[in-house]
Parts: structure tokens; sequence; C-alpha cells
């Protein structure tokens, strides 16, 4: 199951997005909440809408592993 991701997230790109010209691997931020799963992530190359299942929350410290 994937994290719920919140506004101001950092997040990174799952797959290409190549309508936006976005490469997997990308780090953006998320500017707006469209629907439950639906996200605005944008930086000053880009604002793109993405799927949840496109975006990984990113996470500035060690997290303990389930287990």
């Amino acid at each position: 199951m994937t994290e719920a991701i919140k506004l101001l997230d950092v997040v990174a790109l799952t797959e290409d997005v190549s309508k936006e010209k976005l490469r997997r691997g990308e780090v953006g931020t998320v500017v707006e909440i469209l629907r439950p799963d639906v996200f605005g992530d944008g930086q000053t190359y880009a604002m793109a809408t993405l799927r949840n299942d496109q975006l990984m929350v990113l996470h500035y410290k060690t997290a303990r592993a389930a287990g």
C-alpha cells in the first residue's frame, strides 16, 4: 500500500512522464491536491498533474522498517 501523500510533501517520480518531459526519480513538492489520489507537483521546471501511483514520498530521516 502506498503512503498517504500530503500537501507540501517532497516526492519523487516512480515512472517517466514523457508528456511533461519528466523522468523517473526526479524530485518535486506537492503544491495542490486535486482529488484524493491526484496531485499537482510543481517546480520551476514543470507543473504536472500526477496520480498517487506515480509518486513516492521522500523521508529525511530513517524510518523503522515494518516487520
